[in-house]
């Protein structure tokens, strides 16, 4: 019988804020690429649709085609929740006849159903979840992984990127210079286009590294696994360890156990560790994250209107899309800085929680204002030669009326 793939975005998705406020979940980096990316690799089966809200999948750039069919050609389809991670609960589920609905707790994790039975749910992008549950098919329980709030991309990830990497046989494709210190080369790619300087470090005795297309490791760093480097990103001196870095940073300084989206910048010294940095953020010389508390406990995170206890006794911060911290700027554990907001008026700890599209000078909280942040990300893209899409400002507006009542509240 042929299959098709369909990944869906469930309600659940505002749990996962800042890093969904702008992009749907299976956008979200992870492991050596993104949540689809790890599907696609999990199953043998076209993609056939990405089921999300229409807003945040016109923010992705990167969003990949959906395979072709022709009528007929695909008999049934397993819909997944692209929050969930691929594990032995997806073989669990071929042993169980179709229809059927497959839960973890309270959350829909996927469900096999005839092709002709999931097209009238398809093109419904976030509605997809609510059709699926409204069939009235059997319910299935099964152990499975789901990313639930926004700190266990931080807590899965290193383990992610080591297994998405087992797959891959190490192979020096790039201009990687011949002083350059490669331990384990077995476990190390890097791409075509990719160049690795003298005295930079790659260091894969704990882990596989991945160093990406037109990614450039300048001298004296030193990369360690597992870590994948997307490409066109630049490393510019400083230790970088069991990260994923998405396509197009700047980064420099010390990175530690992060996940980072597409385009964000840290050129200068200061660490950055268990934390979440979204695309086009761009941190200031010096910018510090805490990740651990002095009494060794365990970080409590703004989450879903809410303090909620993360359980890890070490977490950074999860700052969202387009944040900009200036010189010397101090984010306390757990910290969540919420998208389009503006730091400065560094030597002081920021608030723990700031709502999206918040101005603080150090001292006081504001409101920073549309017009003038929809300026600096249009410049800001136009010196990486891009744009501001029209589906990025109707995103950003519309993130931006839905909290203002937040900001208001401070």
């Amino acid at each position: 019988m042929t299959r098709g793939l369909v990944l869906f975005e469930d309600g659940r998705w505002p749990d996962l804020s800042p890093l969904t406020d702008l992009l749907p979940v299976p956008a979200l980096a992870f492991g050596a690429s993104d949540l689809a990316s790890r599907w696609r690799h999990a199953v043998d089966a076209p993609l056939l649709s990405i089921e999300a809200r229409p807003g945040a999948m016109g923010v992705w750039r990167e969003a990949p085609a959906p395979a072709p069919s022709r009528p007929g050609e695909v008999e049934e389809v397993l819909a997944v929740n692209a929050a969930v991670l691929p594990g032995p609960w997806l073989a669990a589920t071929a042993q169980v006849p179709a229809p059927a609905l497959f839960v973890c707790g309270d959350r829909l994790v996927a469900a096999r159903l005839g092709a002709a039975a999931a097209a009238p749910g398809l093109g419904r992008g976030d509605g997809f979840a609510a059709f699926l549950a409204g069939l009235g098919l059997p319910r299935h329980p099964v152990d499975a992984r789901l990313i639930a709030w926004p700190w266990q991309v931080v807590e899965w990830n290193p383990e992610a990127i080591a297994d998405d990497l087992a797959r891959v046989r190490g192979a020096m494709r790039g201009d990687v210079h011949r002083l350059a210190a490669v331990y384990e080369p077995e476990r190390v790619t890097v791409e075509p286009g990719a160049r690795v300087d003298a005295y930079a470090v790659l260091d894969a005795r704990e882990g596989p590294i991945h160093v990406g297309a037109d990614a450039v490791v300048r001298s004296h760093t030193m990369v360690v696994g597992p870590c994948a480097v997307g490409a066109g990103t630049h490393l510019l001196g400083g230790a970088v360890g069991r990260s994923t870095l998405g396509p197009g940073c700047r980064i420099a300084g010390e990175v530690d156990e992060c996940v980072w989206q597409g385009w964000a910048n840290k050129r200068h010294h200061g660490f950055v560790g268990h934390s979440v940095v979204g695309a086009w953020a761009n941190l200031g010389a010096l910018t510090t994250t805490s990740d651990l508390k002095n009494n060794y406990g365990t970080v409590r995170v703004h989450a879903a209107r809410r303090e909620v206890d993360s359980g890890l006794v070490k977490l950074g911060s999860l700052i969202g899309g387009g944040v900009k911290t200036g010189i010397g700027t101090l984010l306390p554990t757990g910290a969540e800085i919420g998208t389009g907001s503006h730091l400065f008026g560094g030597g002081r700890y920021a608030p723990k929680h700031l709502p999206a599209f918040s101005w603080w000078d150090g001292e006081r909280l504001g409101e920073y204002q549309l017009e003038n942040f929809l300026a600096t990300a249009r410049i800001a893209m136009r010196r990486r030669g891009t744009e501001l899409s029209p589906g990025d400002e109707t995103a950003l507006r519309a993130l931006f009326d839905a909290t203002a009542g937040e900001r208001r509240r401070g």
